[in-house]
């Protein structure tokens, strides 16, 4: 039978059956103590990945009780991430520990190097990865580095360590293979396969990265829990056959792929509408406008808007206002003063406001991103310009409707009298009358779009499972 040329970076994994159909649904919460280690473990790793750089470029050699460290940090990292969801592959809890343990269903294994060479610690770690880190990207979503935010699933230099499996190709098939598990009790063995095969390239790039082998990481889809370097026995490697691939031909895996992709579009799509769902429904005021509101403090004598620019004909303004139906925007101020609101063309406002001490809000929602305009006191007091659109000022609750019109313009917020330190509750809102109906079809969609991905990759799978392996050739 042929065999796969071995790679040093040997990882081996074992799918446990049967396997729990819900709980990978709450690993993410039993896992937390792993990540708060390696949270820790992995800033360990990089500072002593670089003082490794440096011996190697001096002495060509990589500090023996640091490699042992880096590979145990990796080996735990696989671990985690092997009962987590890089694959879900075992419900068995992962053990707290740097060393290898021989009958853990996830296994990794690196021999030590006893010469590694000093130009190629130099490139190898960024210039000659750079096609590896763009696949790896794909593969786990997010980035294409070595160290990452382990909340986030992203591989690359981040401040929590390397992680994978919570976005990308991984994330969705392994997202997908628990949904099957929850309803069939089963583990898509092909899935499995795949997943595995892409877990293990993002390992043999992060050793490589980690200047823990000279070996250059090889172009190739090693499907399977059984390494074709061989099986790990107490420590060492029992070379073995590489494993039949049970059928993933190059249309499966791109189906696979094609299919992996659209659930992943997807995701963002059901996330949307759910998000706008939940504002449609929960976030409507009494009088059924959905808001935005802040509180904004300044001790000048005005608050503006950023200049909002509108476009367009008035069969735009048409259709945009049947989308927004009614616009407002209010203010209250916090100390009971006399408020004024007012909305304008934006150089009218910036010849009111020229030489003036005023905050212009940049964000909505909170005061911290004012920025601020020094000058003096307003030349008269708002109330008693002529050049405002629509304005409203009085005591309590002050509201204006927007003015349906192409333009530039700026919102103000004032003291009645032109006083300085304004202290306002301001919102703005729109009815959307047609929210509900835009949440359900996104909504919908996103759904449409992850059971067509589901089908493709379900469908390349079922045929993976049950299609003859290659027939090795005998010579």
């Amino acid at each position: 039978m042929a065999t796969t040329a071995a790679y040093p970076v040997r990882v081996e994994a074992s799918l446990d059956a049967p396997l729990s159909r819900g709980l990978w649904l709450v690993k993410w919460l039993l896992a937390i103590p792993h990540y708060f280690l390696l949270a820790l473990l992995w800033p360990v790793f990089f500072v002593l990945t670089v003082v490794a750089f440096v011996a190697i470029v001096i002495t060509g050699r990589y500090p023996r009780a640091i490699f042992d460290f880096n590979v145990g940090v990796l080996r735990w990292t696989w671990r985690v991430h092997y009962y987590a969801y890089a694959a879900l592959g075992t419900d068995r809890y992962p053990p707290f520990t740097l060393a290898d343990v021989p009958d853990y269903p996830a296994r990794l294994d690196l021999p030590y190097p006893e010469q590694l060479s000093r130009g190629l610690a130099l490139v190898k770690w960024w210039l000659l990865a750079i096609p590896h880190y763009i696949i790896v990207g794909v593969f786990a979503g997010g980035g294409i580095w070595l160290f990452s935010d382990v909340d986030n699933g992203r591989f690359g230099w981040g401040e929590n360590g390397f992680s994978w499996g919570a976005g990308g190709l991984i994330g969705v098939l392994v997202l997908i293979a628990g949904i099957v598990l929850l309803f069939t009790g089963r583990y898509p063995r092909p899935i499995f396969d795949f997943v595995l095969g892409m877990d293990r390239w993002v390992i043999r790039v992060a050793a490589y990265a980690a200047l823990m082998t000279d070996e250059y990481p090889p172009f190739r889809l090693d499907m399977g829990g059984h390494d074709p370097a061989g099986e790990i026995e107490g420590g060492t490697v029992k070379p073995t056959p590489a494993a039949p691939q049970h059928g993933w031909t190059t249309g499966r895996v791109v189906s696979v792929v094609v299919g992996a992709v659209l659930a992943l579009g997807a995701m963002g799509l059901i996330t949307g509408g759910a998000s706008l769902l939940w504002l449609d429904r929960a976030e409507r005021d009494a009088d059924g406008y959905v808001t935005v509101s802040g509180t904004y403090s300044t001790g000048g004598y005005a608050i503006a808007s950023d200049t909002v620019e509108l476009r367009g004909t008035p069969a735009d303004w048409e259709a945009a206002s049947g989308f927004l139906g009614d616009v407002r925007v209010s203010a209250q101020t916090v100390n009971e003063r006399p408020v004024f609101v007012g909305i304008a063309p934006s150089n009218e406002v910036a010849g009111y406001l020229a030489g003036a001490e005023y905050a212009t809000v940049r964000d909505a929602g909170s005061d911290d991103d004012l920025v601020l305009q020094n000058g003096g006191p307003l030349p008269t007091p708002p109330t008693q310009q002529d050049f405002w659109t629509t304005q409203s000022a009085g005591p309590g609750t002050q509201s204006v409707s927007w003015p349906a019109g192409s333009g530039d313009w700026t919102v103000v917020v004032a003291n009645a009298d032109g006083s300085a330190g304004v202290n306002v509750r301001a919102e703005a809102g729109a009815t959307i009358p047609s929210l509900l109906w835009i949440a359900i079809g996104v909504l919908v969609g996103g759904i449409l779009l992850f059971a067509l991905g589901a089908v493709l990759v379900g469908v390349a799978a079922y045929r993976a499972a049950h299609s003859s392996p290659p027939t090795a050739e005998v010579s």
